[in-house]
């Protein structure tokens, strides 16, 4: 079975934001504006990606 992908960009800085969700977006490989990952959607992933959903642009592959 295919795992669906998603392309994530931070396109928001962590300064000011609460210790929780920069430990987030430090697990999810992200630490500057505008960089870019391609991350496996498993249900551990989708959940950190939906803590930090304003900080991200998301699309999928």
């Amino acid at each position: 079975m295919e795992h669906k992908k998603a392309k994530i960009t931070q396109v928001r800085s962590i300064i000011g934001r609460p210790e929780r969700q920069k430990r987030t977006m430090e697990a999810l490989g992200l630490s500057k504006i505008n960089q870019v990952k391609e991350v496996v959607l498993t249900p551990q992933v989708e959940g950190m990606i939906n803590k930090v959903k304003h900080l991200l642009l998301v699309e999928e592959i």
